[in-house]
């Protein structure tokens, strides 16, 4: 074998292994509309997060057919709000799936019969948990609400306690770090958020009226978070959820960050 041939062998040797890892890194994200995301890991874990989707006027209706989500390993809740649990019940009847919620929350569906105790994580701010092999979470603060409203059988509505509104910090198998804020306002913690868990990618509400509107995640983003990347969520569902991802951009102005602006349905390869 001459010196070209060997130099042709190593090259293809090294673009085999470049792309072996790349492989073994990645993971996707797909959202459905509000704050409804699927994330399927390095290890190919399943999880959902906030899973409204039926109910979803964003949601393609091509994905609105619950048994055709396939397996899924994990389904974390952020807050008790119907745009929020969604189709949870659902989803985890039909998958098997844990459920990893506020404690207190956990107790308001398990008295009321929404979800089996057995199939919950109840957790809280404070220590990370690991729900599935190589994957940790931690439950993060947001300066939200969060009640249940429970719709009983014969079709009367009451309102139940919801336990605290959260975010969540998501490490996956590759170290890769995902900060789901949840529904929140601007809250000055985010800093700590920031400097000790050092997120890769944060899904930020940017909707307003209920979260903070374009300009608020913005100043939160250049004051505290300076994530490297971020995907706005949360907005346009309904007509009081006026910002947009483009006045998102205009309020980040020149501040170096890769906005990330994703259309109901779609998929985005990370490495």
């Amino acid at each position: 074998m001459n010196t070209s041939s060997i130099f042709k062998l190593f090259i293809s040797i090294f673009i085999s292994f470049l792309i072996f890892t790349t492989g073994a890194n990645a993971w996707e994200l797909q959202w459905y509309g509000q704050s409804a995301v699927k994330i399927t890991t390095p290890g190919e874990k399943i999880i959902l997060i906030d899973p409204f989707i039926t109910g979803n006027p964003k949601t393609p209706e091509a994905l609105k057919d619950l048994k055709k989500l396939g397996k899924i390993d994990l389904i974390l809740l952020t807050h008790a709000h119907g745009d929020h649990i969604g189709d949870m019940a659902s989803i985890a009847e039909l998958s098997g799936a844990k459920v990893a919620l506020n404690a207190d929350m956990g107790h308001t569906l398990g008295t009321l019969g929404v979800l089996p105790y057995d199939q919950m994580i109840r957790f809280n701010k404070g220590g990370p948990i690991q729900p599935l092999p190589g994957i940790t979470i931690t439950m993060v603060h947001a300066e939200h609400s969060s009640d249940y409203l429970y719709t009983d059988a014969a079709g009367k509505k009451t309102v139940y306690p919801g336990g605290e509104p959260s975010g969540f910090i998501i490490e996956l198998e590759n170290g890769y770090k995902i900060y789901n804020a949840g529904d929140t306002g601007v809250f000055a913690d985010m800093q700590f958020i920031s400097d000790y868990y050092s997120p890769d990618l944060a899904l930020l509400p940017i909707g307003g009226h209920f979260t903070m509107d374009p300009v608020h995640a913005a100043h939160a983003v250049k004051t505290y978070l300076k994530t490297a990347n971020i995907i706005p969520v949360h907005y346009g569902t309904f007509s009081l959820l006026k910002g947009t991802p483009e006045e998102f951009k205009n309020a980040l102005s020149s501040f170096p960050v890769n906005v990330i602006i994703m259309k109901p349905g779609e998929i985005k390869i990370f490495n």
